[in-house]
C-alpha cells in the first residue's frame, strides 16, 4: 500500500512543479506583450467605496470601468522616461549624455515600447510618391540643430505626408523627420548633412518611408503655394499697440511693400522665423517675443483702422503710432525648452479635475509657462505621443511641476500635499468628455451619437459625478487653489501667475508671453463643432443645476468664491 501512494505524492510533486513553471513562462511572456504595447488598459480602481457627500452619488463602478472615459493606469509607472529631463536636468539623480551612443541606447528603448514593424530599417533609395522634394539627411542633435521651428511628435502614425502637411500648415518650408516618429519644422537648414545611410529608420505609420536615424533628420521641402494663398494654422491677432518709432527701428526685419495686406506680412515673419508681425500698411516688421506686446499695453482697435500711411515708418520722428500685431505660427525658441525638476520634490501637487473640464489644456501651459514637465496618475499613450512626456514618468517620482489626476476617493485625495482644483461649467465638460469618448481629444460626437441612448445614460451617470469629484477635494484636499476654467480662458496671464505662485515657481515674462502667445497647443478642441440641437433636456438640466447650486455652497463653505455667474441664473 506504501508503494502506490508513494508514486501518487511523487507524481502530485512534479505535475505541481510543471504547473508552477507553466505559469512563470506565462507571466513572462504575458510581461513581454505589454512591454511591447503603447497604451495598457488595467480596470479603473473603484471610486464607488467613497460615501456620497451632501446627497451625491458617486460614479457608478460598472460604467468605468468600461471604458466611458476614464483613462487607464499604466503597469510600468515606474519605468523612468529615459529621454526625460535631457541634458538640461541638473539633479545628480538622472545627470544625461549628451554622447550618440548614449542617446542611441535612450531611444532605442523609447521606441521598444511601440509595437515593431516588420521591417526596421529601410534602403536609402526615396520613392517618388511624397507630395514635397527630399533634400537630404542632416545632423541633428544638441550642438547642430537642422530644423529650428515646431516640433511633432506621433509615435504611432508618423508618415512623411504627415510631417509635410504640418510644417506647411504651421508655415514652414521644411519638414524634416527623425527617429521614425518626431517631425521637425523650420524655414532653413543649419546643419551639416550626414551619411545617406544614417537616415534609414523607417516611419511608424508607413511603411517603407524613411524617417531619419538617431541625431539624424530626412528633411523635405514642401509643396510650394502662391504668395497670399498660404494657409497658416495658429494665426492670432494680439491687438493694437502704440509703440515709438525709436523701438520700431530696432526690430529685425522691416519690409517695405506698397500692396501690403496682413496675410503677406505674416508670410514674411514666419518665412524669417520670427513669432510676430507688426503691420500698418505698407510696412512691416518680424521680431520676438517681448513686454511690448503684453495686453495691459493694448490700445483701442479703433486707433488701427484706416491708419494707413505711406510715409516712411523710420524716419527721426519720435511721435509713437499705433501697429496691428499678429502671432505668426512660429513658436518662440525660448518656449520650446522643457525638462523635468532639477530636484526631486518632495511635495506632491496633484491638477485635479473632472474629465472634460479642460486638465490636458491647463497641463499645456503651466509646461509653458514654467518648463518643466506635468505627471499623470495615468498613462495616455495619445498624450505621450504628443509630446507629454511627463506621463511615462512615475507619478510619485517627485520630478514633475505637478499631477494630472481625475480621483476623488478620500485616499487618493489625501496622497497629495496640495491641489489645483480646476473646475469647468458641467454643461461644457460633460460635453466635452463625451465628445472625447466618442471621437477622441479633438474630435466631436455626430448628431446620431447625440441621439442615442447613450448621452443619457451618460449623463445621468456622469452629472453626478462632477458634483461629488468638486466637493470631495474641498472636503478632504489639505491645500487647494480653486481655478476656474471660464476665468482662465478670460483673464490668463493674472490666473497663470496665480498658479505659478501656488507651484512656487518664479517666471520671468516672456515665459508668461509664450504662454499667452502659445495658448491653444494641440490639444485644445475647437469650439466650431455642435450638435445641430440642444443635447440637454428638461430633466437633464433640472439635475445638473442641483449639482451647480451644491457645489457653490461646498466651495463657499471653505471661504473659496462661488461658482461663476454664468453656470446658471441665480
Amino acid at each position: 500500500m506504501v508503494a502506490p501512494f508513494y508514486k501518487l505524492h511523487c507524481l502530485l510533486k512534479r505535475a505541481q512543479m510543471l504547473l508552477l513553471c507553466l505559469g512563470i513562462a506565462y507571466l513572462m511572456a504575458g510581461s513581454i506583450l505589454l512591454l511591447q504595447r503603447s497604451s495598457i488598459r488595467v480596470a479603473q480602481p473603484n471610486l464607488a467605496s467613497l460615501p456620497p457627500l451632501w446627497s451625491l452619488s458617486a460614479p457608478p463602478t460598472a460604467l468605468r470601468t468600461a471604458g466611458l472615459g476614464m483613462r487607464a493606469r499604466s503597469r510600468w509607472v515606474a519605468i523612468q522616461a529615459a529621454s526625460g529631463g535631457g541634458a538640461k536636468a541638473g539633479g545628480r539623480h538622472w545627470t544625461a549624455s549628451r554622447s550618440l551612443g548614449v542617446q542611441h541606447l535612450h531611444h532605442r528603448w523609447f521606441h521598444s515600447l511601440l509595437p515593431e514593424s516588420p521591417e526596421q530599417r529601410v534602403s536609402v533609395q526615396r520613392s517618388s510618391k511624397h507630395k514635397g522634394t527630399y533634400i537630404g539627411c542632416f545632423l541633428h542633435n544638441a550642438s547642430d540643430r537642422a530644423l529650428g521651428g515646431t516640433m511633432l511628435y506621433d509615435l504611432r502614425k508618423m508618415t512623411s505626408s504627415l510631417c509635410q502637411d504640418t510644417c506647411s500648415e504651421s508655415g514652414y518650408q521644411f519638414a524634416g523627420l527623425e527617429y521614425g516618429a518626431e517631425c521637425h519644422c523650420g524655414n532653413r537648414i543649419s546643419s551639416p548633412r550626414a551619411p545617406e545611410e544614417d537616415c534609414s529608420l523607417v516611419c511608424r505609420g508607413e511603411r517603407g518611408s524613411p524617417c531619419g536615424g538617431v541625431g539624424r533628420l530626412s528633411i523635405y521641402k514642401v509643396e510650394e503655394q502662391l504668395p497670399g494663398h498660404r494657409k497658416f494654422r495658429n494665426v492670432h491677432y494680439r491687438g493694437c499697440f502704440k509703440l515709438l518709432k525709436s523701438i520700431i527701428g530696432t526690430f529685425p526685419v522691416y519690409s517695405f511693400q506698397p500692396n501690403l495686406t496682413t496675410q503677406s506680412c505674416i508670410e514674411t515673419c514666419t518665412d524669417k522665423e520670427l513669432p510676430l508681425a507688426v503691420f500698418k500698411k505698407p510696412h512691416c516688421f518680424c521680431t520676438w517675443t517681448s513686454s511690448l506686446f503684453s495686453l495691459n499695453q493694448q490700445s483701442d482697435n479703433q486707433q488701427c483702422v484706416g491708419n494707413h500711411t505711406i510715409a516712411s515708418a523710420l524716419t527721426a520722428s519720435t511721435e509713437p503710432d499705433h501697429y496691428q500685431v499678429y502671432h505668426t505660427p512660429v513658436l518662440d525658441s525660448r518656449c520650446k525648452e522643457r525638462m523635468f525638476l532639477p530636484q526631486r520634490s518632495s511635495s506632491l501637487v496633484a491638477l485635479s479635475s473632472f474629465p472634460g473640464a479642460g486638465n490636458t489644456w491647463v497641463r499645456h501651459l503651466i509646461e509653458l509657462v514654467t518648463g518643466y514637465y506635468t505627471g499623470s496618475f495615468y498613462f495616455d499613450g495619445t498624450l505621450y505621443n504628443r509630446g507629454f512626456k511627463g506621463e511615462k514618468d512615475y507619478w510619485k517620482s517627485g520630478r514633475s511641476i505637478c499631477v494630472k489626476t481625475h480621483e476623488s476617493g478620500q485616499k487618493e485625495i489625501e496622497m497629495f500635499d496640495s491641489a489645483i482644483l480646476l473646475i469647468r461649467n458641467p454643461y461644457r465638460s460633460l460635453m466635452a468628455e463625451f465628445n472625447r469618448k466618442c471621437a477622441g481629444h479633438l474630435g466631436h460626437a455626430t448628431d446620431a451619437q447625440w441621439k442615442s441612448k447613450e448621452w443619457p445614460e451618460f449623463v445621468s451617470s456622469y452629472a453626478p459625478w462632477w458634483a461629488s469629484h468638486a466637493v470631495s477635494w474641498l472636503k478632504f484636499g489639505r491645500r487647494l487653489l480653486v481655478v476656474h476654467y471660464e476665468e482662465l480662458q478670460q483673464d490668463l496671464l493674472p490666473q497663470l501667475r496665480l498658479i505659478t505662485a501656488f507651484l512656487n515657481v518664479t517666471m520671468t515674462e516672456e515665459r508668461f508671453l509664450c504662454a499667452e502667445s502659445n495658448q491653444d497647443g494641440h490639444f485644445k478642441r475647437s469650439g466650431a463643432q455642435r450638435p445641430s440641437f440642444d443635447p440637454f433636456t428638461p430633466d437633464m438640466r433640472q439635475m445638473i443645476d442641483s449639482h451647480i447650486h451644491a457645489v457653490d455652497q461646498a466651495l463657499q463653505s471653505r471661504n473659496f468664491s462661488g461658482l461663476p455667474q454664468d453656470y446658471l441664473p441665480r
